[in-house]
């Protein structure tokens, strides 16, 4: 029999894709981004579009990233794209290289200087109107540089889009009770009661909690915080069944159909003053000690390259929340 001499195992291997163990060769970050958006999107042109590439030099990334690890990692058809099994595993490490990457970026990012480069804010609708202005001119005024991009979406897209590193710091209602995220509390605001002008509660102060349990409650559609934080209101005045007849997109809608005698509702304290504005048909009523309430922070994630900053952020605007109708939240503790 012949014996196997290293020349030919070095031939079979190489016919096969790539010698074992082989390490001359590495994958490069444009070959694993190309191989990312294709699992993702599992379609070439959508692919290659969500990472601004041509259609042609992604699918000659992938073929060359399945070169350089001698496997093969799609599934092609005139119809459609399928991951193989090898495909499978690989594009969830593919995946955690590129976050490891973007976290390095980040990190030298915040390490050449402080509060300069983008920084991705999401802000709930029921916040963003009534706290932006304030947000927007502590930032201009003290922080110059950076670059603020303000994202207004419902909480459960936010949580995903700071997850997903879309993301970098959120400005919401809390607790979330979400791992891996921290909160840097800001203030804590009351909720009133907003009706028509005949409403037999109108105006009126010291209003008990049990009268929520008879009054036609209007309520934000689904997905909002604040839908969720009213029916908590009623099931704690002992209310447990809401009726929902009439729902709202906004808090602007809302006031209005209240405007029009549809019902009553709950605002916080911030937005009352903007709200009510809008029409002379409505009046405030305010609840009795202890009022319901609502905690309003940033959020994000833990560990973030930016903690530091954001601590500063936050303690800078609770400086400039003490003219507004909320409790600011005092010693709260700023991330080192």
């Amino acid at each position: 029999m012949a014996r196997d001499t290293g020349t030919g195992t070095a031939t079979r291997a190489a016919r096969g894709g790539v010698a074992r163990g082989g390490r001359g060769r590495q994958p490069s970050l444009a070959q694993l981004r190309a191989f990312a958006a294709v699992a993702e999107h599992l379609h070439f042109r959508d692919a290659a579009a969500s990472i601004g590439m041509s259609q042609p030099a992604l699918s000659g990334a992938v073929s060359a990233l399945e070169d350089v690890l001698g496997v093969r990692l799609l599934e092609r058809t005139t119809r459609k794209v399928l991951l193989s099994p090898a495909g499978e595993r690989l594009a969830i490490r593919a995946k955690a290289v590129l976050d490891e990457v973007g976290a390095l970026l980040d990190e030298a990012e915040a390490v050449r200087a402080p509060f300069t480069g983008a920084l991705r804010l999401g802000v709930i609708p029921t916040v963003a109107p009534y706290l932006l202005p304030t947000v927007l001119r502590l930032v201009h005024e003290r922080y110059p540089q950076l670059d603020l991009q303000v994202h207004e979406e419902q909480t459960e897209s936010l949580l995903d889009g700071l997850a997903a590193g879309r993301l970098d710091l959120l400005l919401l209602a809390v607790p979330l009770g979400v791992p891996g995220i921290v909160e840097l509390p800001l203030f804590d605001e009351d909720f009133v009661l907003v009706t028509p002008m005949d409403h037999w509660l109108g105006g009126r102060e010291g209003i008990p909690r049990d009268a929520l349990r008879e009054l036609k409650l209007l309520l934000l559609d689904e997905g909002h915080c604040l839908r969720d934080q009213a029916l908590d209101i009623c099931r704690e005045a002992g209310r447990d069944d809401v009726p929902v007849t009439t729902t709202a997109a906004g808090l602007s809608t809302l006031v209005q159909l209240v405007a029009g005698g549809l019902g009553v509702t709950l605002l916080p304290r911030s937005a009352v003053a903007v709200e009510t504005a809008r029409s002379g048909q409505l009046l405030t009523g305010y609840f009795a000690e202890p009022a319901p309430a609502r905690r309003v922070a940033f959020a994000t994630r833990v560990g973030a390259a930016r903690f530091g900053e954001y601590g500063v952020l936050a303690e800078a605007l609770r400086g400039e929340l003490r003219g507004l109708p909320v409790r600011v939240v005092a010693d709260a503790p700023v991330p080192g």
